[in-house]
């Protein structure tokens, strides 16, 4: 997507935006004001410098830092954690460790959010007279069943029903704006709430005032996603759409507010009240409105749960491309650009979002798991934009600027939220440092792995090919035989290929295909280059393709083969005498090498950790043949040792 392209502003794309993107920001007054006043006497200072802080957060920290400022950083039109790593990885190695942080952190908010947005909605229920005796175990399952249809359907894609989502979303806004605009007349010094003076009072003068930040933080959960979604929708079309949003949102947060003040001041908001169904959000609610507003409310969540799941798909898949995460099936069920199925992580995180709704079984326990981990995902986007503006030669005092009072508004909310450590927020950090763990082991392993690479140079053994593909006396292995080398120099090739096809046993073949895959920052590059290192004997072919692009290695070699017979480079007719008369094509071995961790090693006990978790990640995860795209029945696999750290004082008396 070109640059132009990507800042086009169009109706289509401005409904597309309000169907996938503010899925979960949106959803928001379902249940911040809940989780701000749980336990607290509705009073001036704490609605007023409540909405002060809501107001301000949805300000700097979504409008100017994400769609202001971070939806710059496009990489070819995509956006999200690991595009905007791509575009700064090779100006510092350890940013690579950001980038982690963030993804593991959007994964645990992918996990959570589809619990708490259905919850929210379901617990509605209770605000419709015939319905206020539900019982617990009957929302959950509830909630249950409608998150076991959401992860069965993703098999199927959501090409068809996601058009639906773009008019429902626009319906719930207008419902958000409505709704609001209704009441704020009930106390119209409610309208205060714009002044930063407010939200500083309550910081500073409410008691425990700083921490209620961990509460008001769940307004902007969603702009991480925001800028995830990207390159499905164009910079110009969410910042079009993001003026609508941002209002109906800040109209619904002001009506609840004034709603409050005018029934509710100097009342203390009880847990048990909530339990019994008290939430601003449908109390602002005609009587009659309540029941269709439950069902928008549920479909609201139900599409802002789907974002999630899909932008985790997305993410997995980005991050398998980077090299930093164990390989994985991905299926495509639509020809939708960025339409992907990851059955693994679709499994993984159902059973999470299952757990957390039977651990936490109520909207308002799940609030206090909510946020904590999300704030480390958006740390880290400020540290990766801030590289990005040292890479764009941004003025210095900017980058700065920029650097102090974002990291001082993060590094604030974490403070905040670390207070729900204790009462479920381990729950999404344990998650996160879960899957944080996986990408570190993959990523540390790869680099201890490079240790024992050995890369020699293709020229000095040319004439030992040449030698061993006109021997007759050697039976032949194979017409064509192809290797995949992690040789990034066209000049070089590792040395175990080189032992594979001379020294284990010989392996005699007309022609030696050596393909390279290079993982490229642009999104969806697909080239790729052909280096004739002996015309019809010794060829390497090399593939440049983008980080989001899956590498059918089967599929791109065959098209790349027809190319070069289309041009007379290359004659793949099968040699054997009998076939060749009748131009029979030869046939095509591909040769995976596999490696083992070797006993053979004396590696420090925090890399034998590492790489035992590694090796154990490689058994349970895709094969590279599938990972490939690689035909299984063209496929051998040979086994070696890995021998990363070889024993070198061994202690053996012979005896006479």
């Amino acid at each position: 997507m070109s640059s132009h392209s990507n800042s086009k502003i169009s109706a289509a794309g401005i409904l597309i935006a309000l169907g996938i993107i503010y899925g979960d920001i949106g959803t928001s007054p379902l249940y911040v004001l809940n989780a701000i006043l749980k336990d607290r006497a509705v009073t001036d200072l704490l609605i007023l410098g409540s909405l002060s802080c809501i107001i301000w957060t949805l300000t700097l920290q979504t409008t100017i830092k994400y769609v202001i400022l971070t939806l710059r950083a496009d990489n070819r039109g995509e956006g999200g954690i690991f595009s905007l790593f791509a575009l700064v990885r090779r100006r510092r190695k350890w940013l690579v460790f950001a980038a982690m942080i963030g993804g593991a952190a959007l994964l645990a908010d992918g996990m959570i959010t589809p619990p708490i947005s259905v919850a929210s909605a379901i617990e509605g229920l209770r605000n419709i007279p015939a319905l206020a005796a539900i019982t617990d175990t009957t929302i959950i399952g509830i909630v249950l069943a409608i998150i076991a249809a959401l992860f069965f359907a993703q098999q199927f894609g959501t090409a068809s029903i996601g058009k639906l989502f773009g008019p429902v979303m626009t319906l719930w806004f207008l419902m958000l704006g409505i709704l609001g605009a209704n009441h704020i007349g009930d106390y119209l010094h409610v309208f205060k709430a714009f002044n930063p003076l407010y939200a500083i009072r309550l910081l500073t003068r409410y008691p425990q005032g700083f921490w209620l930040l961990g509460a008001v933080f769940l307004c902007t959960t969603g702009a991480e996603a925001l800028y995830s979604d990207l390159g499905h929708c164009g910079k110009g079309n969410i910042r079009a759409s993001w003026v609508f949003v941002k209002s109906c949102l800040i109209i619904n947060y002001l009506g609840q507010g004034a709603w409050l003040l005018s029934n509710y001041k100097g009342m203390v908001i009880s847990e048990e009240m909530i339990t019994k169904g008290f939430n601003p959000f449908y109390g602002v609610m005609p009587e009659w409105f309540v029941i269709i507003g439950i069902v928008i409310a549920t479909t609201a969540a139900i599409i802002a749960s789907q974002a999630l799941i899909s932008g985790s798909f997305t993410l997995i898949s980005e991050a398998i491309r980077l090299n930093l995460w164990p390989k994985m099936k991905i299926k495509y069920p639509s020809e939708a650009k960025g339409q992907l199925f990851v059955p693994g992580i679709n499994a993984v995180l159902f059973v999470g979002c299952c757990g957390i709704v039977l651990y936490f079984k109520k909207a308002t326990n799940m609030e206090a798991a909510y946020g904590l981990a999300i704030t480390m995902c958006m740390i880290a986007t400020t540290i990766l934009f801030a590289n990005f503006l040292v890479l764009h030669r941004t003025f210095r005092v900017w980058i700065y600027l920029f650097l102090v009072v974002y990291l001082s508004i993060e590094i604030s909310f974490l403070a905040a939220n670390l207070d729900k450590f204790p009462h479920g927020g381990f729950v999404t950090l344990i998650v996160g440092g879960g899957l944080f763990l996986i990408m570190y082991v993959w990523y540390r392993a790869r680099k201890i792995k490079n240790r024992y690479v050995e890369f020699v140079r293709v020229e000095h053994y040319i004439s030992n090919l040449q030698e061993l593909s006109n021997d007759k006396t050697i039976p032949k292995y194979a017409t064509h035989l192809v290797y995949l080398t992690s040789a990034d120099n066209p000049n070089e090739i590792e040395h175990k290929i080189i032992y594979s096809i001379l020294n284990r046993k010989p392996k005699r073949a007309d022609i030696y295909w050596f393909i390279h895959v290079d993982t490229l920052d642009d999104p969806y590059t697909m080239e790729y280059k052909v280096d004739h290192i002996i015309p019809n004997d010794i060829i390497r072919v090399e593939f440049r393709l983008g980080f989001r692009v899956q590498p059918r290695i089967n599929l791109l070699f065959r098209k790349v083969v027809e190319d070069l017979v289309a041009n007379k480079e290359v004659n793949v007719t099968s040699r054997y005498e009998s076939l060749e008369r009748n131009n029979v094509i030869g046939d095509f071995q591909f040769i995976k090498m596999e490696k083992y961790l070797s006993q053979d090693n004396e590696l420090p006990f925090a890399e034998k950790l590492i790489m035992r978790f590694y090796f154990w990640l490689k058994e349970v995860s895709l094969s590279e043949e599938r990972g490939f795209g690689l035909d299984t029945s063209n496929v051998n696999v040979e086994k070696f040792p890995l021998i990363v750290a070889p024993v070198t004082n061994v202690k053996l008396r012979r005896l006479e």
